[in-house]
């Protein structure tokens, strides 16, 4: 499902203060206790809250939601964003692409693309590219995680030392308005930086709601990035940050996108 624009509030809320209580989201927006409770329940539902009597609290940070969760959750804005994202990428180039479920959008977005080689620790893009108009399809040896089919591991990160792509793509489960760019996993996150270490051109996509989320690892900082694909202007220390580090922001938007200039 998509979030609405109560529910990624109400998610800021429970970052920022741990707990919400349902009484005093209806009299903050002015609905019914009713609307409130279908809204939490929904945020339960996705992995994005925990139920207490009479509200909910925001989830710990040392662990991701269900990957199936992730895949519904902003559907309609990983859409988006994963069009524009393929704007980036020429055909006839090399794209490596890590675990996410954007990313996988992403992939999607691209199958239309003519010649390009594809290099993925993520079994599910693979999969999904067979049958495309692709010059090669490149599948990261190592172990492969049964929840999500991701692929990590030292071998993961020594395969991926093997190539230089034209453009990384990758997704993060978190982002700070100070420009850290983080996930749950370390495993994880050698192989996403280990993607952006090989390449020339590197785009990060992640939605609206990245900003509402903690996560303890590091993956990168805006300076290890080209582009930065959302589907929400993101905070202004954020983009202060990105201007700082040359990385242009693109605001995906589903009749067309706009871009702030971070060069």
């Amino acid at each position: 499902m998509d979030l609405t624009a109560r529910q990624t509030d109400i998610l800021a809320a429970l970052r920022r203060d741990g707990r919400v209580e349902v009484d005093d989201l209806a009299l903050r927006f002015d609905v019914t206790t009713q609307t409130i409770r279908r809204d939490l329940g929904q945020l339960c539902d996705l992995g994005l809250a925990a139920r207490t009597h009479g509200g909910a609290r925001g989830l710990q940070s040392v662990s991701n939601t269900d990957y199936r969760a992730r895949q519904q959750a902003n559907a309609a804005a990983k859409l988006d964003i994963a069009a524009q994202a393929a704007g980036l990428i020429p055909d006839h180039c090399s794209v490596m692409l890590n675990i996410g479920t954007t990313t996988e959008q992403v992939a999607r977005a691209m199958a239309s693309h003519a010649g390009l080689v594809v290099i993925s620790n993520n079994i599910n893009i693979i999969a999904g590219l067979i049958g495309a108009n692709m010059r090669e399809l490149i599948l990261v040896g190592g172990s492969v995680r049964a929840a999500d089919g991701a692929i990590t591991g030292p071998d993961a990160v020594d395969f991926i030392g093997r190539y230089k792509a034209d453009v990384a793509v990758i997704g993060a489960s978190a982002l700070d308005a100070d420009g850290a760019v983080l996930d749950y996993d370390t495993s994880e996150v050698a192989v996403a930086r280990a993607i952006l270490a090989n390449a020339r051109t590197r785009i990060l996509v992640a939605d609206r709601t990245k900003f509402d989320r903690n996560a303890p690892v590091r993956i990168c900082a805006l300076p290890d990035l080209d582009h930065f694909v959302t589907d929400h202007p993101p905070p202004s220390t954020f983009t202060l940050a990105a201007t700082a580090a040359g990385t242009t922001v693109h605001i995906a938007q589903t009749a067309g996108a706009a871009h702030v200039d971070g060069r």
